[in-house]
């Protein structure tokens, strides 16, 4: 900072830096940010100054730049605060200036595909021991909504490795991890060796799971082939094709339930739109799996038959080929997908005699996926390691 002044006719700061540009604070908004142990607890970098005792209208009393680049603010009661430049910088209100925050905030863009997609893939252990190699995987689950760990134990336990390397795993009805494989009288169609079709899991959820994990202990000799598509980028499709369809999808609150026993005896019901849009009506989070859909649709007569044109609209587009990326997993893959995204689906299998196929599934939230990358990033950068790319991409 190479001088600070108050704002003639305004409640406000202006900062003139080294390089010649300025930069305007409110005063509202340092009085608030007061930096002192009265009104920010240092442990936990957590506001203690109440908001009733924020004056709206404050202005400063006096501003000084004080020694190791800091600015020393007077209030009008007598209390003085104190900002580092660097702070100060940071929280700049310039427009490009919140832009950068915000992306450091947000993390990485999503990258669209479709068929095309080769999957990115990391070595399980390295994702393990080494923090450049996990960054890359979360890093990269963000933006293109899914990895493939290779290299895991063909065993049960990978997956709550993974969820102790993330933060915890997320805990449902079906409990902390479960097994995917063909049982009699099955409490949830994956747990059959009929096709999958196409779904995200737990719409019936008020907050369904963010990202999936799901471990391959033992394959089908034939059949059982994963799919996985897009459904950010179908729906924008969706909307360049059938715009009236989108529109419906996005405004209709469809039911979905979910009865039953495993972990605990459950009956979850929840209202879901098919495509979840932002307040800029770009879609951020897909709600579809036609097996959890109630009998119970909300609507009035004569918008049942509109409703289930545009769902069918949507459903023909998730499977064109150009959309879907077929594989088959082997035993210690391990997927890891955004289940607000990405649709999961599987082809039949004959079930084996002995054993068959066995997957091992468990959830994690965004929030421990998204805290756990901004640590590593923050570790990687300190450490000037970005990381592995993974394989595929």
């Amino acid at each position: 900072m190479q001088e600070a002044e108050a704002v003639e006719g305004s409640r406000e700061l202006r900062v003139r830096w080294a390089d010649g540009s300025e930069s305007r604070f409110p005063c509202v908004w340092l009085r608030d940010n007061c930096r002192c142990p009265r009104c920010l607890l240092p442990s936990a970098q957590a506001r203690a100054l109440p908001l009733e005792q924020l004056d709206v209208d404050v202005a400063a009393r006096h501003a000084a730049l004080a020694p190791g680049d800091k600015l020393r603010v007077t209030w009008p009661d007598g209390h003085a605060s104190e900002y580092e430049g660097a702070w100060l910088r940071a929280r700049c209100f310039s427009e490009a200036a919140r832009a950068r925050v915000q992306s450091e905030l947000f993390l990485p863009e999503r990258r669209w595909w479709g068929s095309e997609l080769e999957l990115p893939r990391l070595p399980f252990d390295e994702v393990l021991r080494d923090a450049g190699s996990a960054y890359a995987w979360l890093r990269t689950l963000r933006e293109t909504g899914v990895v493939l760990l290779r290299g895991a134990p063909a065993r049960p336990g990978a997956l709550l490795a993974l969820g102790r390397r993330l933060g915890f795993l997320r805990l449902t009805f079906y409990g902390p991890t479960w097994l995917v494989q063909d049982k009699a009288d099955a409490n949830n169609v994956a747990y059959t060796s009929g096709r999958l079709p196409l779904h995200t899991d737990y719409p019936a959820l008020q907050h369904p799971p963010g990202v999936q994990l799901l471990h391959c202990i033992e394959q089908a000799a034939a059949g059982g082939e994963s799919e996985l598509v897009d459904g950010l980028h179908v729906a924008r499709r969706l909307r360049e094709r059938s715009p009236d369809a989108f529109r419906l999808l996005a405004a209709t609150a469809v039911d979905y339930a979910d009865t039953g026993t495993d972990y605990c005896d459950f009956a979850v019901h929840c209202k879901q739109r098919i495509i979840d849009v932002d307040a800029r009506g770009e879609p951020v989070r897909i709600n579809y799996n036609n097996a959890t859909r109630a009998s119970v649709l909300d609507v009035a007569p004569e918008h049942v038959r509109p409703f289930y044109a545009a769902l069918r609209a949507f459903d023909e587009l998730l499977r064109h080929p150009e959309h879907v990326v077929t594989f088959k997993l082997e035993p210690g893959d391990v997927l890891t997908f955004d289940n607000w995204r990405l649709l999961h689906g599987r082809r039949g299998y004959e079930p084996g005699r002995a054993g068959g196929r066995c997957l091992e599934g468990a959830y994690a939230d965004w929030d421990v996926v998204l805290s756990r990358l901004r640590l590593l990033r923050d570790e990687v950068r300190g450490g000037r390691a970005q990381g592995p790319a993974p394989a595929g991409q």
